[in-house]
């Protein structure tokens, strides 16, 4: 049973692209993935620097591919590593994996 106002871990997220992204969409989302490792090893070794660089990077590039909660993700990312708060750093990386693990993507 899901907490009232948490989000269903089982529910899909469908997000809509173009279908300009069909080739690249698959291996930008595969690369997101591989940064969940990263992320993880940054976390802890305490390297705010890489997660304030990757969640730069995600913010920057999330939006231009299609998935603007990756932008959203990285925003509070960077912002969190600036800050040096960990917490919150551990809050979007499970965020991030919840999206990836979920999302469903149509293309238009």
């Amino acid at each position: 049973m899901t907490p009232s106002g948490s989000p269903d871990t089982h529910t899909p997220i469908h997000v809509e692209i173009s279908r300009d992204l069909e080739d690249i969409a698959p291996t930008f989302l595969e690369n997101r993935k591989k940064d969940l490792q990263t992320l993880r090893v940054a976390v802890g070794a305490q390297d705010f620097a890489t997660l304030q660089t990757l969640g730069h990077r995600m913010k920057g590039d999330g939006g231009g591919y299609g998935f603007d909660a990756i932008s959203q993700t990285g925003a509070r990312l960077e912002s969190a590593a600036k800050q040096y708060d960990l917490p919150t750093i551990e809050h979007c990386i499970v965020e991030l994996e919840d999206f990836l693990n979920r999302v469903t993507v149509f293309y238009r």
